[in-house]
């Protein structure tokens, strides 16, 4: 007896705006994990607050509101990527419709090189366990709230780690992942100290 094979159903395309979104906290993954060398230790610590602690705040909405964008004013590569949104476009928050947009012309700007990298790590997030996926968005929430100072150290910090060879990444990731809160701070303090912080 054959069995009734359902035919696959076709992966649904995702919006740009959503896409990047998701791309951008996978990039900093390694560094939200190891902290190779400081910037904010308690970055080391677990996403959730103590006990009795308040959850951190939201981020402070927009000053100003987003003005709503007229289809008939998005240039035509633009809408040839947004066609799926044409139909529903007037009813979409201004936000979500600016956002589009910006991801729309940022996808147009990519070379086939980037938006082939852009699709493999978006292919990458979309295997990550919900429960992971929320976690680096909390640790890119976290990054977002960083001093400009603090952020520019952790994107360095990143530049670092990303130019080592891949064994000693996987060292340094495996030492990190397996090290107690006392002993990454002790990893965080010599790192500082190799590099005259």
């Amino acid at each position: 007896m054959n069995p009734v094979r359902t035919p696959k159903a076709r992966p649904r395309a995702v919006p740009l705006a959503r896409l990047r979104r998701a791309l951008v906290p996978l990039a900093l993954v390694p560094l939200a994990v190891l902290l190779v060398a400081g910037a904010d230790p308690s970055w080391a610590q677990p996403a959730e607050p103590p006990a009795g602690a308040e959850p951190p705040a939201s981020p402070a909405p927009a000053a100003a509101p987003a003005a709503p964008v007229e289809w008939s004013a998005i240039p035509a590569q633009q809408q040839q990527l947004l066609g799926r949104y044409q139909s529903q476009w007037s009813s979409l928050p201004p936000q979500r419709q600016q956002a589009l947009v910006r991801g729309a012309s940022r996808w147009l700007s990519m070379t086939p090189e980037q938006r082939d990298g852009a699709r493999e790590r978006f292919q990458t997030w979309q295997r990550l366990p919900p429960e992971q996926r929320a976690l680096i968005r909390q640790r890119w929430q976290r990054f977002q709230s960083l001093p400009p100072e603090q952020q520019r150290a952790v994107r360095q910090n990143f530049r670092y780690f990303s130019r080592l060879p891949p064994q000693q990444r996987a060292q340094l990731r495996d030492r990190w992942v397996h090290a107690t809160p006392q002993q990454r701070q002790q990893m965080l303090q010599m790192q500082r100290q190799k590099r005259g912080r």
